[in-house]
């Protein structure tokens, strides 16, 4: 009897998650190489790319422009909700204006581009796109009646976007104009405004991922003598944990602030050195090292570029190259943000946000 009840009871579960996740037709997505999709890949100017081999060997069997092995967190959260993967903008840009496709999707869109940061500055001469200007092609779609505006209230609005401007900040040949609190808070000002202006175009469920530990990452080998490699690079991560602190706070006052919308914050800070701590648990073998990459930790040489090695199983790297996770890393981290408890997301996690109807907002 009792597994009678337990079976009817997971039917119900699959049940409610399949018909509340129609609750979310759409995800519009914002930020760096965490999230890109390939929308570098479309843009000439661009150095930041990553559309050539292995990059995306593991599930597309080619290069996608993701800076990792196959998937993102991303393209995680769109099947778990049931939808298809996002196209990067740009590409679904090009298709209306070459004629190959008559609408934009109605499966939201990507905006990422890697290598972008919250500051405009932030590799400018690198031709990425940054955060504001990312946030104008939305609003010129939205504005254009590109997109409907019911859908947009419906939709889940992913944002991750930082870790560029802190490593820059260390970077030795660049002499920072302000202090490390200072220049967090300079950070914090561009997020407020782009949270603004995407409630103001009709977003109400707005998901806030905060950085990894950017002073763990491969490519602190980069950095020269100041930077450690036997150990995370401290100054870095402390900056990094108050940036997310304050991502934190301006989640907390989203319903106060903005009528009808709701935000999560999706500490994955947290959750990677979860990992990190305990890596045998989640089945990592290496979590310092590059899968893909040259020199010290894998971190001296980008994934792909003349030289480089690869690992014979990416799945047990906590990295795939030089600044990104493995997708199996970013499955776990997906994991973690759709169903986790309160110490993964808060106040509580992306299951339930998509489930949730704008009466419940």
């Amino acid at each position: 009897m009792e597994k009678k009840m337990l079976i009817i009871f997971l039917y119900f579960s699959l049940l409610f998650c399949v018909i509340g996740a129609s609750n979310v037709p759409a995800i519009f997505i914002f930020g760096d190489s965490i999230f890109d999709a390939g929308n570098n890949h479309y843009n000439i100017n661009c150095s930041a790319q990553a559309d050539f081999p292995p990059y995306g060997s593991n599930f597309f069997h080619h290069a996608t422009g993701r800076f990792t092995n196959g998937r993102t967190v991303a393209d995680f959260i769109s099947q778990f909700i049931g939808i298809p993967l996002q196209k990067p903008f740009l590409e679904a840009q090009l298709e209306i204006v070459n004629g190959t496709q008559k609408t934009f999707p109605s499966n939201g869109l990507n905006f990422a581009s890697a290598g972008s940061g919250v500051l405009r500055a932030t590799n400018n001469d690198s031709g990425v796109t940054p955060i504001q200007d990312q946030l104008q092609q939305f609003r010129t779609l939205v504005e254009q009646n590109h997109i409907d505006k019911k859908i947009i209230e419906k939709s889940l609005f992913l944002f991750e976007s930082g870790s560029n401007d802190i490593f820059n900040y260390f970077i030795p040949f660049e002499t920072p104009t302000l202090m490390p609190d200072a220049y967090v808070q300079s950070m914090l000002i561009e997020v407020a405004n782009f949270l603004d202006i995407i409630y103001k175009f009709g977003a109400r469920k707005i998901s806030v991922f905060a950085l990894g530990p950017v002073g763990c990452v491969p490519a602190r080998a980069l950095l020269g003598p100041s930077a450690p490699v036997t150990k995370c690079y401290g100054k870095m991560n402390k900056m990094v944990k108050n940036y997310n602190m304050g991502l934190e706070n301006l989640v907390k006052g989203i319903p106060l602030k903005y009528h009808g919308a709701v935000g999560v914050y999706g500490a994955v800070y947290e959750t990677i050195q979860t990992f990190r701590v305990n890596p045998k648990r989640y089945g990592f073998a290496d979590v310092g090292n590059a899968c893909c990459g040259y020199g010290t930790l894998g971190g001296e040489l980008q994934c792909g570029k003349e030289g480089y090695t690869i690992c014979n199983n990416p799945n047990e790297f906590l990295f795939w190259d030089f600044f990104h996770p493995s997708e199996r890393t970013y499955k776990l981290i997906s994991k973690a943000l759709w169903a986790g408890k309160h110490s993964r997301i808060r106040p509580f996690n992306l299951m339930t946000l998509t489930n949730m109807t704008l009466s419940q907002l």
